[in-house]
């Protein structure tokens, strides 16, 4: 067995409805998953399985949820030994300490091809850093800007598919699969 994060893209359904995270528990231990516990109300699992694909296991998941809820949802998984690189690979180290909401990371399924890194770097404001790390993307942005270009510039249509946590979730995430 090994130990995996899987990241919802969006659990919101529709005006007013979201996904309670018991039933998002309750839809993974339905296909065979075991030790599955959630992580605040935003679509975090940490789960153990057979070692498998992790696109087949993305694919199973995004299947289950569709089945369950009514609605596509992409599904970004890890195994226990890459979120753990993740989140050792944050690059914006003091940043965290002093701001942990304040810094995020862009979790991606393929990693960003180079050119859309470029271009990124056209977005990043005064009071912001970005640095790609493995494939996925770290943003430090600050308080001071709330309407970043950053923030917005990263979307799947610029970056493909793709999930934003902030520090405190990455952190706990890793606590999660490191025990």
């Amino acid at each position: 067995m090994q130990t995996y994060v899987a990241l919802l893209y969006s659990i919101i359904l529709g005006e007013g409805r979201r996904v309670v995270m018991s039933n998002l528990k309750a839809m993974a231990e339905g296909l065979g998953l075991k030790n599955v516990r959630t992580l605040v109300a935003t679509g975090n699992l940490v789960f153990e399985a057979p070692v498998t694909e992790i696109a087949g296991l993305e694919e199973r998941l995004e299947a289950a949820f569709e089945s369950a809820f009514g609605r596509h949802v992409d599904i970004i998984v890890r195994g226990a030994a890459d979120w753990l690189r993740l989140a050792t690979g944050n690059p914006f180290v003091a940043e965290s300490a002093a701001a942990a909401d304040q810094v995020a990371v862009r979790v991606m399924r393929q990693p960003v091809p180079d050119e859309a890194i470029a271009t990124l770097r056209s977005y990043v404001g005064v009071d912001e850093k970005m640095q790609a790390v493995g494939g996925d993307i770290w943003i430090f942005f600050s308080r001071a800007t709330p309407n970043s270009r950053l923030l917005t510039a990263t979307s799947h249509k610029r970056l493909g598919i793709g999930t934003s946590r902030n520090w405190n979730t990455v952190r706990k995430l890793a606590e999660m699969v490191g025990a």
